[in-house]
């Protein structure tokens, strides 16, 4: 989204070129609908990198200069001993020259698939999973019974929200919500993920919950949730800990990266 905001607003100042990676073959850098926005004294997102991405942009550069296109199909770029890239496959690239005019259909036709998640907890972890979620293909609101713990401004795109109690703002989440718990009460973590197992059990909805804290506090969390009712199938849909395994440092911004590439791997495992 970030891109996205820069393509449009560079837009206001002058033209631009967006090259679109189209197709491609074998093995390549980006996928197909990876772009780049090529400006008179700039750029915005990349294709890949390298000799391939330094022809595209002098290629963008001419077209925004006036030189007439070699007709409006596709160019092909072998990514072999030509291009200095030794990926061996090969990249179709479309150019399309914009103005200020194009800027509200870009803005659909660009926008990213975000995913939802609901981040409860405005601690040390919450505010360095805001800043590593933000950029990262997700739509992130973030849930706090207190006052005053968000920053001042949030970060650009995250939807802050005061809950009191914190668990009421569970059945209001999007279908398919990955849930993230870590507010500042072991009382609140309890009852939001209780909250969290009530719409499953209703609405099966939630593709992901997961819960900071150590194997010892999970199985406490275990125990009392038994208690209340809810089965030890249900459990096992909480993950605890949270973040993928192998990484060991606690301090918040390496928790932070741990739990965002947990997100962005349920999110490839869902397809």
């Amino acid at each position: 989204m970030a891109n996205l905001r820069s393509l449009l607003d560079g837009l206001r100042a002058g033209p631009a070129c967006l090259v679109t990676v189209e197709s491609t073959e074998g093995s390549v850098p980006r996928e197909p609908g990876a772009w780049m926005a090529v400006f008179a004294d700039g750029l915005v997102g990349t294709v890949g990198g390298g000799h391939l991405e330094h022809q595209a942009i002098a290629e963008a550069r001419r077209r925004l200069a006036g030189a007439e296109p070699p007709g409006n199909a596709p160019l092909r770029f072998a990514l072999g001993p030509a291009l200095g890239q030794c990926c061996g496959g090969v990249v179709h690239l479309s150019f399309e020259l914009l103005s200020a005019a194009d800027a509200p259909a870009l803005a659909q036709r660009l926008a990213p698939r975000l995913h939802p998640v609901a981040l409860f907890g405005g601690g040390h972890v919450g505010h360095a999973l805001a800043r590593v979620l933000a950029p990262l293909p997700f739509a992130l609101t973030w849930i706090d019974s207190r006052d005053g713990v968000f920053p001042q401004p949030a970060p650009q795109g995250v939807a802050c929200e005061h809950s009191d109690p914190v668990q009421l703002a569970v059945p209001g989440l999007p279908g398919g919500t990955r849930v993230l718990i870590m507010s500042f009460s072991h009382a609140e973590d309890l009852d939001i993920v209780a909250a969290c197992l009530r719409r499953q059990r209703e609405r099966g909805d939630l593709p992901f919950i997961g819960l900071i804290g150590s194997q010892t506090k999970w199985a406490t969390f275990r125990h009392r949730l038994l208690g209340r009712g809810f089965t030890a199938e249900e459990l096992a849909r909480v993950t605890c800990p949270i973040g993928i395994p192998g990484i060991r440092g606690k301090e918040p911004e390496v928790i932070a990266v741990a739990v965002a590439a947990q997100l962005l791997l349920s999110v490839e495992g869902s397809g």
